[in-house]
């Protein structure tokens, strides 16, 4: 018990990804198939569903904008400050930090990780994997998205009678952009809408809240 007590955040987290995943696919599903009978064809089973390119276009487009969403934030949050804000660092910390205060080399203490002690270029790795990885996971599911929207897009053409397309030139279309730019705005107005909220308005008992009676100019501080 003690081990699901500590990994609780991670894990109901996961449970609500795996619940809304398998809700998206079923209903995805029974709407495509609407979709199909409109139209004079044939219905399809869940399962062909779920390996089809409309499916995994609508996942991949929601996957990457999260992605870089997270990417945005850990860069733009070295350098940029929301003063009073608890989703910004105080202002006297913009930047890389000192090794001492990233407890880093020599400052590294006996249980650090072993590559923040080791210095060089596994440090310098080391120290930037957060972004790295996160960025690349957003490259990948975009790259995923154009291919599936594409598959999905030739397809109506085909439909309608016109050229399929190539990858390349699908990227150079209003719907691949549509599709991209309608997530992107959404997170970016989430993540900006955060960091003013956590300004003026407190959640007790919350790390992404300061303190309940803590000043509004209070930077970067959790309760």
């Amino acid at each position: 018990m003690r081990t699901v007590r500590d990994n609780s955040l991670s894990l109901f987290f996961m449970v609500l990804f795996i619940v809304g995943f398998v809700g998206q696919s079923f209903a995805g599903w029974h709407d495509f198939n609407s979709e199909q009978l409109a139209h004079d064809e044939s219905t399809v089973t869940w399962t062909y569903y779920v390996t089809s390119s409309s499916f995994w276009a609508a996942v991949m487009e929601n996957w990457q904008s999260e992605f870089l969403q997270f990417s945005l934030f850990i860069l733009a949050t070295i350098w940029l400050i929301q003063r009073g804000s608890n989703e910004s660092k105080p202002p006297e910390d913009v930047g890389l930090e000192s090794d001492q205060k990233q407890q880093v080399g020599g400052y590294a203490p006996d249980n650090a990780p072993a590559w923040a002690r080791a210095g060089g270029w596994r440090m310098g790795l080391y120290s930037n994997s957060l972004l790295i990885v996160m960025t690349t996971i957003f490259f990948l599911t975009w790259f995923a998205q154009s291919l599936t929207d594409r598959t999905v897009y030739n397809a109506e053409q085909q439909d309608h009678g016109e050229r399929a397309v190539s990858w390349s030139s699908y990227l150079t279309t209003p719907d691949f952009w549509e599709k991209t730019l309608q997530n992107w705005q959404s997170e970016f107005l989430a993540v900006g809408t955060m960091a003013v909220f956590t300004v003026y308005l407190r959640q007790r008992g919350s790390p992404e809240s300061k303190p309940v009676g803590a000043p509004h100019d209070q930077t970067g501080t959790s309760g």
